[in-house]
């Protein structure tokens, strides 16, 4: 009884994996469920459709290992993306609105408006931004009667995948999170470490839709009627994504910082047992809170769009018909020849935060092919990361010596190189890019005594290879200042 199933249920699919007490993936599965777009801006996911990839990823891995060998369940998710569901069954009772959508833009501006950022900022160490859940929440209260006829019901729980994830797998038996989770929705004070009722006053929210915080190494729940997964297994770890990939990079310590590459790129910088309120639009979060040693707070900082732009190059533009060409695309020019993209696809995140921001692909001339394009793509995810590190140095006084990277996209020897360039420092790159599923194996290991302490995972980690810089301080500056010139492009048609 020493396994753990990890499920990471992402923006774009979910990945059920089994590890043993080595951290070794003795089996893995993965299925992708739709995106929907009902207006330009929106963004939601079914959430029949993530629950039904849940079950047959569990159902691929029973017909590969015994499951009855299970120690506990780990969940990492997306983490801003909101559910809600009947309290009584477990079943949705809308779409879920992912943390891409951007219908409440109008709505945080008017916050703004009313000089209330300060307060939600001191209090979460977040900003007004449609990216969180509970402007999401107030919309959706507002517009869906179905919302408001179900808590009159007392039947209506509201909260992040991994809180709608818990219920299913227990039989609608817990209503419950954890705070990494729970820091991101705008109303959760990462100080008093409680959901803040005058927060959802402010949004027309009534405080009882959210769920029961619990350390991220508790006992959530005990599975129940999941059809090939015996009952009675705990949830014993939940870690949101990024923060999930912080604790699978072995960044434990204060100073330490990790970058994932996935459908947006995620700077998460380890501030230890206190948090951080940034000065430069960063966001200051809890990390993770565990039995044995309490909180731990982060620095994050966002780029909405990453990987979902080479997503666009495939399925938008038919440049590339996988994701892993483009690299051999790009690398059949020695540079972009002046071409620069701004990966403005929904908004642009920190430190910029500005939701009605648009990309922008600039310096195209008769000479420009795809190849440059794609190119160009490539630089502006490394150019975003950059903006972001820039900021966080600001913020700690620190300047990182190296930067861990994991996500899909950290596979693109290109990009990082790249990055490594941009940002002047070491890139360093794991084996295991997975390191998501990782954290919340570890996690939940943590929770149920597989492993004694921490160190056990820093021991495990192992480097796949470095990334040196190989600009000089001129040319870093010049290629630099082409990308500064863009984001004044597109900063000019916020005004």
């Amino acid at each position: 009884m020493s396994r753990i199933l990890a499920i990471d249920e992402g923006t774009t699919g979910v990945t059920s994996s089994i590890a043993d007490s080595k951290l070794r993936i003795i089996a893995s599965s993965s299925i992708d469920f739709p995106q929907h777009f009902p207006k330009p801006g929106w963004v939601e996911h079914d959430l029949s459709d993530i629950w039904d990839c849940v079950q047959r990823t569990i159902k691929s891995l029973a017909a590969r290992t015994d499951l009855k060998k299970l120690a506990a369940i780990g969940i990492t998710n997306q983490r801003e993306t909101l559910c809600f569901w009947d309290k009584l069954t477990g079943r949705p009772l809308t779409r879920a609105l992912v943390w891409q959508d951007r219908r409440t833009a109008a709505m945080c501006a008017g916050l703004k408006a009313k000089g209330l950022e300060t307060l939600f900022r001191k209090r979460t160490g977040l900003l007004l931004d449609p990216y969180f859940s509970a402007t999401k929440a107030s919309w959706a209260f507002k517009n869906w009667g179905v919302l408001r006829s179900a808590h009159r019901q007392g039947r209506l729980a509201a909260g992040t995948i991994d809180s709608y994830l818990v219920a299913r797998l227990s039989g609608a038996r817990a209503h419950v999170t954890d705070p990494s989770n729970a820091c991101r929705t705008l109303v959760y004070d990462i100080h008093k470490h409680r959901w803040d009722a005058d927060l959802c006053k402010l949004l027309g929210l009534p405080v009882d839709i959210w769920p029961q915080v619990q350390a991220s190494d508790s006992v959530f729940a005990r599975s129940k009627g999941v059809p090939g997964l015996p009952d009675g297994i705990p949830i014993n770890g939940i870690l949101g994504d990024q923060q999930a990939a912080l604790f699978g990079q072995a960044c434990l310590k204060p100073g330490q910082a990790k970058c994932t590459y996935g459908t947006g790129a995620f700077i998460v910088f380890n501030t230890g047992a206190k948090p951080i309120i940034s000065h430069h639009r960063l966001l200051s979060s809890i990390a993770w809170q565990l039995k044995s040693s309490g909180y731990t707070y982060m620095l994050e900082g966002s780029a909405f769009v990453a990987g979902a732009a080479v997503q666009w190059l495939r399925d938008g533009l038919g440049i590339i018909s996988s994701a892993e060409e483009i690299e051999t695309l790009a690398t059949r020019v020695p540079s972009s020849n002046g071409v620069v993209f701004v990966p403005a696809m929904t908004g642009l995140g920190a430190p910029y935060w500005q939701p009605k921001a648009t990309a922008l692909l600039t310096g195209i001339t008769r000479g420009t092919t795809k190849a440059h394009i794609a190119r160009a793509v490539l630089e502006g995810i490394a150019f975003q990361v950059s903006d972001l590190l820039a900021a966080m140095h600001k913020d700690t006084g620190l300047r990182l010596k190296n930067l861990n990277v994991d996500g899909g996209a950290a596979a693109n020897d290109l990009l990082m190189q790249f990055q490594a360039d941009i940002l002047g420092i070491r890139l360093q790159r794991p084996r295991n890019l997975e390191t998501t599923s990782l954290g919340t194996i570890f996690v939940a290991g943590l929770g149920v005594g597989i492993w004694p302490d921490t160190q056990t995972l820093v021991k495990t980690w192992k480097k796949d290879r470095d990334f040196t810089p190989g600009m000089t301080p001129t040319q870093r500056d010049r290629t630099l200042q082409r990308w500064r010139q863009a984001i004044r492009q597109v900063a000019s048609a916020w005004d």
